[in-house]
């Protein structure tokens, strides 16, 4: 059972590691104007703001 807390404690290091390095190369492309799949990127902020306007459109929906 320690085996499997300590595998899962490594995996969840192990992307947060992950993702927090491509936070920083994220932010060093934006500083420098070069965001490589920009397009890509951007869609799927897009997708994510309207998400989050759907959800709040349903909630007062629903008050």
């Amino acid at each position: 059972m320690k085996t499997a807390y300590f595998l899962a404690a490594a995996v969840a290091f192990t992307f947060a590691a992950c993702e927090k390095n491509d936070t920083v190369k994220d932010k060093i492309n934006d500083g420098l104007d070069r965001r490589p799949a920009e397009g890509i990127q951007d869609a799927g902020e897009d997708i994510k703001g309207a998400a989050k306007d759907v959800k709040e459109d349903v909630k007062d929906a629903t008050k």
